[in-house]
């Protein structure tokens, strides 16, 4: 690929735009006679085991909602033998539907016979009405079991899994925002988004900790609870971020947990005083002196952009909901989702076994 001075190159550690420039001009290089000699470009491939990923992705559905299912089964709380009226409907077969209708991406009334399909299939005891798959997608009281199975979905792999990285990306909502834009003395309208946390397995994109937020809610706030998520299941050996989680607290909280963390400096930061020996000092002295061993290590970050990209590409880059808690609660079912599709794809991949601790 070559070697680059220019900051974009060091940090992302692919082709910036010199580099470009350069092998652009040795493929189409003018001889003295007025003709063109052109340098042939050997394409670089990567392997797939297209047998496992062909098998996966033709019984994903079937697993799908199987594993859903086990997921589900055991959420529902007690019922209060002193309540009156007509019974709620049970709280997982509403996290089954909720979950199953982002996956399918139907709309509400479409949804129904699929829903008929897994009730006769014996994978829930009932089909509700498509206004109470809407209303409980609204309700509060879900938000807290898509967050939990996130985490139960994720357990099969922590095996597997010892690198993460954490960022955040946003999905577009039907609301729109307007504010006065002081640098351009106008005001601006834009789309209104939810933002979603995640620490993620960067070798099997697995979401390992999730949470959703407003659109101004700050990155470097939620570093802390998701790597203490995480740290509870899994065992934490590497973790990378971008320079909005830079911090004494992150840092620390990293090595806290027993890993390495590759977090890059920004340009105004310190040199670190050679007194101090810790986490800071550590991590300053890698990036500063041993920058290729840095760099490739930070590089894992790419990995948390490429679940983004999974989830947008599979299960849509906008929410549907109008409310907030409808909007939040449809993006962890996203991650949700997402991560039972992950653990099929290792299943075929990696050959481990899909079993879900009991959820009561």
């Amino acid at each position: 690929m070559g070697s680059c001075s220019c900051p974009d190159h060091e940090l992302r550690q692919i082709e910036c735009k010199h580099l470009l420039a350069v092998r652009f001009t040795m493929r189409r290089e003018k001889g003295g006679n007025g003709t063109y000699r052109y340098t042939k470009q050997v394409e670089v491939t990567y392997t797939q085991q297209w047998s496992a990923y062909n098998a996966a992705q033709c019984e994903e559905k079937d697993r799908f909602l199987t594993l859903l299912a086990d997921l589900c089964r055991g959420i529902d709380p007690p019922r209060d033998p002193h309540r009156t009226g007509r019974p709620a409907s049970p709280l997982s077969v509403m996290a089954f539907s909720t979950t199953y209708k982002v996956y399918s991406r139907f709309s509400s009334r479409r949804f129904t016979r699929d829903l008929r399909a897994a009730h006769n299939g014996g994978l829930i005891p009932m089909a509700p009405h498509f206004n109470s798959v809407n209303n409980y997608m609204s309700n509060p009281a879900l938000t807290p079991v898509p967050r939990h199975l996130i985490t139960l979905s994720s357990l099969p792999l922590r095996a597997v899994e010892t690198d993460f990285a954490v960022d955040s990306t946003g999905f577009s909502t039907s609301r729109f925002i307007r504010w006065f834009n002081k640098k351009y003395g106008q005001e601006t309208d834009n789309r209104e988004w939810v933002k979603l946390h995640a620490m993620t397995g960067v070798r099997t994109n697995i979401v390992t900790s999730a949470e959703v937020t407003g659109w101004t809610a700050a990155d470097t706030n939620f570093f802390r609870p998701l790597l203490a998520e995480t740290a509870e299941n899994f065992t934490v050996e590497q973790v990378s971020a971008d320079k909005a989680y830079l911090s004494h607290a992150n840092v620390d909280a990293v090595e806290k947990h027993g890993g390495v963390p590759f977090i890059p400096f920004k340009s105004n930061t310190r040199v670190p005083s050679p007194n101090r020996d810790g986490a800071w000092e550590r991590m300053y002295h890698l990036f500063a002196y041993e920058r290729e061993t840095f760099l490739a290590n930070y590089h894992k970050r790419s990995n948390v952009e490429t679940t983004f990209s999974m989830i947008k590409a599979k299960f849509g880059d906008a929410v549907l909901s109008k409310s907030d808690t409808g909007q939040w609660n449809e993006a962890l079912c996203k991650v949700l989702a997402h991560n039972i599709c992950c653990v099929i794809s290792a299943i075929h991949e990696l050959g481990i076994e899909a079993r879900f601790p009991a959820t009561a």
